[in-house]
């Protein structure tokens, strides 16, 4: 691997940076404590910064040269609402937060970078640091356009990275297209007419009618969709009933949905409506569907995940660069994909054996209460992140 010495000499108090954070985990629009670590590192090394944005965002602006062209780079800062199994000495102090999907680790690479960048400006133009809040359900990307990121900070492109657990230290993955889902929520509540559960011919119940309509939903997937266009509807909550001798009067469903294209999600919305309120007609029951769309689809644009290829092929080497194989999880990035061309790429995260005395019995993976990020990635993405940025800023504009 061909990193950058003085990333490698500083990572040491990078990674006392990043456990800091990992041991005081903050939700999504709370990183009030990160936000102003963040801040204070990057002002201590002459960055200026913008703070506010998306109500706890913060923005660092490296400028060098004449050039009008700019670069974002980008990383989430907010942590889990779950508890952390781990004892080791930086686990969370805060009970039922956690850091278990790695945010703690983006936004130490990226201060790895910025480090960097205050004492060697090897670039012509402007590389915006971008430090978002609630990426984990609260659509912190999407709140940051709101409050004007792309007007008050133009940029050409911008980039975003996340840390993936089970591929090996040192390897990385990128691809153009579909490489994250879209998210919705559905909610369905069927209505009947309760009754005794000896006497059913007297009521309308609303349980077998939910039995029916989530084998329904199933066929949508797999014959109102296209063989090709990958989709998932999970019914993962049922809710009814109060006594084993009642009929209820009503039946709640919950669940998500999730597909790479906004089309395909369209179509599934409107077919489950369909399905519920004729299969409820069907039994004389009557039903209220709502539909929430939350995070589109993470899409890389092409000639954007090729560059991306390219800076990380002269890292690591091309046979360690991977094709990124799409997941059904959803990334809020994709609000900032949608306003301007990028790339969203992965890098390993190892097989979890790393973690040292006192992690919890899980695996190592995002979202698990035995999780912990990398530190030996910090060199990695944060050499990324510089060469990136160098390599976008002193090529040919497009």
């Amino acid at each position: 691997m061909k990193l950058l010495d003085s990333i490698v000499t500083e990572a040491a108090s990078i990674v006392a940076v990043r456990r800091d954070i990992h041991a005081h985990p903050e939700l999504c629009f709370e990183e009030v404590r990160t936000a102003d670590l963040v801040a204070a590192k990057l002002t201590e090394w002459g960055i200026p910064v913008h703070r506010g944005m998306g109500t706890t965002g913060v923005v660092g602006i490296v400028k060098n040269g004449t050039s009008s062209r700019a670069v974002g780079l980008r990383a989430d800062m907010d942590a889990l609402p779950m508890q952390e199994y781990n004892t080791f000495a930086h686990a969370s102090k805060h009970p039922g937060k956690m850091h278990a999907c790695g945010h703690d680790g983006h936004v130490a690479m990226l201060l790895a970078a910025a480090r960097h960048f205050a004492k060697n400006r090897n670039f012509d133009g402007t590389v915006y640091l971008i430090f978002q809040p609630a990426e984990e359900g609260g659509g912190g990307a999407r709140e940051m356009i709101k409050d004007g990121l792309f007007e008050q900070f133009p940029m050409e492109a911008v980039f975003g990275m996340h840390n993936w657990p089970g591929g090996a230290v040192g390897t990385f993955a990128v691809s153009p297209g579909p490489v994250m889902a879209s998210t919705a929520e559905f909610k369905l509540t069927i209505r009947g007419k309760g009754g005794h559960g000896a006497m059913p011919h007297l009521g309308i119940d609303p349980v077998p009618v939910a039995c029916q309509v989530v084998q329904a939903f199933q066929t949508i997937v797999s014959r109102n969709t296209k063989p090709i266009d990958a989709a998932v509807i999970s019914v993962t909550m049922i809710h009814a009933g109060e006594a084993t001798n009642v009929i209820p009067d009503s039946c709640e469903l919950q669940g998500t949905v999730r597909t790479f294209s906004t089309e395909v999600q369209d179509m599934i919305a409107r077919r489950m409506q369909q399905v519920a309120e004729h299969t409820c007609a069907a039994h004389e029951a009557r039903c209220e569907f709502e539909f929430h769309r939350n995070y589109p689809p993470t899409v890389n644009s092409k000639a954007e995940a090729e560059f991306a290829r390219g800076v990380m092929a002269s890292i690591v080497g091309e046979q360690n660069v991977r094709e990124q194989e799409p997941t059904m999880g959803a990334e809020d990035f994709a609000f900032m994909l949608e306003a301007k061309p990028g790339a969203y790429c992965f890098i390993s995260n190892g097989d979890g054996s790393h973690r040292e005395f006192g992690h919890g019995p899980g695996p190592c993976v995002i979202h698990n209460p035995s999780y912990d990020f990398n530190d030996d990635l910090i060199p990695l993405g944060a050499t990324y992140w510089v060469r990136l940025a160098e390599e976008w800023l002193a090529k040919a504009r497009a």
